[in-house]
């Protein structure tokens, strides 16, 4: 492991790590366009030029190995001469429409140009050279030609990671300029990932221009529940409302990337169909309850001498499918069973996409329970069951709409908790509206068993409660203990389920951790 002085520190980096990470080991950002830690290396933007004591020009650091002994300045007046001057070659033809660029906010352009450049253009605008704007490239991507900086982040990005190869640079000289091959849109299932990783505004998402300014967005770390992939996300958000789901950066799940399809799955958590307050049946209409009463009623209705089963989807987190469990199996000796459904012939690929679609099968599974929903529907049907306790399920993935029907005239009592309206509430006697998983904190199990945190981005929305809370106040109200946070709960879970031993919510914060052991079951 070389060691090397920057800027006058001394820091110890691993082989083959390039000048712009070792600084960056330091807290010194180094300036750059075209490198990126997920693409090869370009080298063509010039803008992380550095001094290398012995050397006699000025080197990239991105395309240059820390070596044992070097000793490098990134702020010397070379240096800083060089990136002023580079600053301007690439705002020679540059349109200056940053007033309403949506890149505004979060451009390295505009960034850099403050910190190194702050000089008049001697170029007129009138005399700069035109290109293309609001291009309309493919279903998720708008580009603006006039303000990139040829960086080729994009054209690597989907020649090496996709490897579908739908943009290039065209023409010469300052007429260069990146635009599709003929004949083909920008349309894979990762396109959204040219507008994160474009430095400028030259690329643009489509689902997100003009929404809002960045600089208004709160940011929380969680995990995309599209799938079992789990990649790991930044929810940007404000006043309650989801604007947008950004990748981040996890080696051991989704590297730098996350697909369209996930980045788009933020729309079904918020919007028409939400519930937003507990109802009660009376006679063919919904009578709106308090939630005192609800939990009244919740607790009124599984006493007694009754046959109870509970179906939980794999939508829910950990904390939810633990407290489901233990509530309706453990406590009241009823059947439980885990639902987890994807639409037939759902997408999947060997990136990152996979056919399950949901977030938290692994976690049914991992916690001991069955995925046999059908069996305590046939059982219902049969006269078996007296109250069935739905979880997150739509029971149109589990059963025919006349067994639905039916359901509802074989069963004393059903109650319905989810986050939206459905066919489920079809038979519902009472209805409580739970949080959604931005809205919560817990955590979910991927396909690879590395069990990742769900980070709480806003209230929950109207009057909805978070899952584990209710359950918790629920079971608390028959005689079990009660829980006073969602890190008490995961604390319960790992004193009972092996493979949970040694972690802590508060640990698994960040990157996540793989589960110890094979599939769980009790401790």
């Amino acid at each position: 492991m070389p060691k090397l002085e920057i800027d006058g520190q001394e820091v110890e980096v691993a082989n083959g790590t390039n000048l712009v990470q070792a600084a960056e080991q330091l807290g010194t950002e180094v300036p750059h366009y075209c490198y990126h830690p997920g693409l090869p290396v370009a080298g063509n933007c010039r803008m992380c030029l550095v001094e290398i004591e012995k050397m006699p020009k000025l080197q990239i650091a991105c395309n240059t190995r820390a070596n044992e002994g070097m000793v490098v300045h990134t702020k010397s007046d070379r240096v800083l001469r060089a990136r002023e001057s580079v600053l301007e070659f690439l705002l020679v033809n540059h349109p200056i429409d940053c007033p309403i660029c949506d890149q505004a906010g979060e451009c390295k352009l505009q960034d850099y140009y403050m910190d190194h450049d702050r000089q008049e253009s001697r170029i007129p605008l009138e005399s700069k050279v035109s290109k293309g704007k609001a291009i309309d490239i493919g279903p998720m991507i708008m580009l603006d030609q006039e303000r990139c900086i040829l960086c080729t982040r994009c054209t690597r990005f989907l020649d090496e990671v996709t490897g579908t190869s739908e943009l290039g640079i065209f023409e010469r000289g300052n007429h260069c300029q990146i635009d599709l091959f003929p004949g083909v849109m920008l349309d894979n299932p990762y396109s959204g990932n040219v507008a994160d990783i474009c430095p400028v505004g030259a690329l643009t998402n489509k689902d997100f221009r003009f929404r809002t300014r960045v600089w208004y967005l709160e940011s929380t770390p969680s995990v995309c529940p599209g799938c079992a992939t789990g990649c790991n996300i930044d929810i940007h958000h404000r006043s309650g409302e989801v604007f947008r789901y950004r990748p981040r950066h996890n080696p051991d799940v989704n590297s730098y990337w996350m697909c369209d399809e996930g980045r788009l799955s933020y729309k079904r958590y918020q919007g028409e169909g939400r519930l937003l307050q507990p109802v009660q049946r009376a006679g063919e209409d919904w009578q709106p309850i308090a939630w005192d009463a609800a939990v009244g009623r919740f607790v009124d209705v599984l006493k007694g001498d009754k046959r109870i089963a509970g179906v939980i989807s794999a939508q829910s987190s950990n904390e939810e499918i633990f407290l489901f469990d233990q509530l309706v199996r453990e406590q009241l000796s009823g059947q439980v069973a885990g639902h987890s459904w994807s639409p037939e012939g759902a997408s999947s690929d060997e990136l990152l996409i996979d056919g399950d679609k949901n977030p938290n099968t692994a976690g049914l599974t991992e916690l001991g329970l069955t995925l046999d929903a059908r069996k305590i529907i046939d059982s219902a049907l049969a006269g078996e069951i007296d109250t069935l306790v739905l979880y997150g399920t739509d029971l149109t993935q589990v059963c025919t709409v006349e067994e639905i029907a039916e359901l509802g005239d074989k069963l004393d009592a059903a109650i319905v908790l989810d986050l939206r309206y459905g066919p489920s509430l079809e038979i519902a006697d009472l209805v409580l509206p739970i949080a959604s998983y931005a809205e919560i904190e817990g955590s979910f199990i991927n396909r690879q068993r590395r069990c990742q945190v769900l980070g709480r981005s806003m209230e929950p929305t109207g009057h909805s409660w978070p899952g584990w809370q209710l359950l918790t106040k629920v079971a608390g109200s028959l005689g079990a203990p009660s829980h006073d946070s969602a890190s008490a709960v995961f604390e319960r879970i790992a004193d009972k389920h092996a493979a949970f031993r040694g972690l802590t919510l508060a640990g698994l914060a960040g990157l996540g951790a793989p589960l110890g052991g094979a599939t769980s079951g009790d401790g």
